[in-house]
């Protein structure tokens, strides 16, 4: 079977695009796959990509790169559409709303087409006029396929499979850093303003504890002078962004998601494959829809007081070596439902039982 992903950008940093190069890489073990970026916006991708994954893009738009014809939206049409109208794969797999439309419109209809979706639709009417041509939609979680098939009326078409790891053996943290981590793109959806005023408590009373970020994005300046701000020089360090955030996570011995959605869940699921326990908030949409609370977590509860509570799960754990370490072993277990070959698994069994339909 030929599967294609078509995604927006294969080069950035984002956790949609780790789930698909993770999914992409366990598939190829029997598959022809290939990943399609419609635009190409640096050198190499940022996180690793499988030698057994074909990569092309449409469109390189990185700095200095001659071009015929100025960029635009219209040009990135043309060239999406050629190449719709052209392909000749078994299945195709479109990352986000706006790539899913269009191949509800100009792939060949032979082909199985399938939107992958990790967040609720922001604009319903071109979703609820070209989706019905689709042959599936897959979200990330049981609450986004319950909000997909409130949209487009159609139970049977929608289907909920979690995003995969990567390929193991997944690096094992020891739990005896005294450090606390958390990484991701550093923008307000995150809220890691919420993570860095808990965190001075923390260190207040715990001042050898360390709180390492990781990530970069346009909240950076803000949270840095926040955390100047507060006095945690000594405290809190940004790392920067990293392609390998489960190495960094299984250096730690507690990681933080102050997250006020959590739609993907990457962070989530990296940092249980180290065998870290979380504590995170009780958000809509956020990490709970990821975790087993009082088996591989700890949630606070949103709202007044949030700080102080978010604060006290820390110390908690903080103080509490034999409380971490139980924690750590559900955290495995958890990941363990997550193993690429695992969700692969039922790609695979969704994309065969689609194919027998066509």
């Amino acid at each position: 079977m030929r599967i294609t992903f078509l995604v927006p950008s294969a080069y950035s940093m984002r956790g949609d695009v780790r789930a698909v190069l993770n999914l992409a890489a366990e598939l190829a073990g029997g598959h022809e796959v290939e990943v399609v970026s419609v635009k190409r916006t640096r050198e190499k991708p940022f996180f690793p990509v499988s030698p057994r994954v074909a990569m092309r893009w449409l469109m390189d738009v990185r700095p200095g790169v001659p071009h015929l014809l100025p960029r635009g939206q219209m040009r990135t049409e043309v060239a999406l559409w050629r190449m719709l109208r052209s392909l000749r794969s078994d299945v195709l797999v479109t990352a986000r709303p706006g790539l899913s439309v269009q191949s509800a419109r100009y792939a060949p209809r032979e082909i199985v087409r399938i939107a992958r979706e990790w967040n609720r639709p922001v604009v319903a009417g071109p979703i609820r006029r070209f989706y019905p041509r689709l042959d599936a939609v897959v979200a990330s979680s049981a609450s986004g396929r319950d909000e997909w098939i409130r949209l487009l009326d159609d139970e049977l078409s929608v289907h909920a499979i979690p995003d995969a790891l990567p390929a193991g053996p997944w690096p094992r943290s020891r739990m005896d850093n005294r450090i606390v981590c958390a990484g991701g793109r550093l923008v307000q959806q995150k809220a890691y303003d919420r993570l860095i005023r808990a965190f001075a408590i923390v260190a207040d009373k715990r001042p050898d504890w360390r709180l390492r970020l990781y990530g970069s994005g346009p909240e950076d300046k803000r949270l840095r002078t926040l955390a100047a701000d507060l006095g945690l020089h000594n405290h809190v360090y940004f790392m920067g962004a990293t392609s390998d955030l489960a190495g960094e996570f299984a250096k730690a011995s507690i990681v933080a998601v102050p997250s006020r959605q959590e739609p993907l869940g990457m962070t989530v699921m990296e940092a249980l494959s180290c065998g870290v326990p979380i504590v995170a908030f009780d958000s809509p949409r956020g990490p709970a829809e990821f975790l087993r609370p009082g088996k591989d977590s700890v949630l606070v509860a949103e709202g007044e007081g949030e700080i102080e509570s978010y604060a006290a799960a820390l110390l908690a754990l903080v103080d509490d070596e034999r409380r971490r370490v139980a924690l750590a072993t559900g955290a495995l277990e958890s990941a363990s439902g997550r193993a690429s070959d695992v969700i692969a698994g039922r790609w695979q069994e969704l994309m065969y039982g689609l194919r027998s339909r066509t």
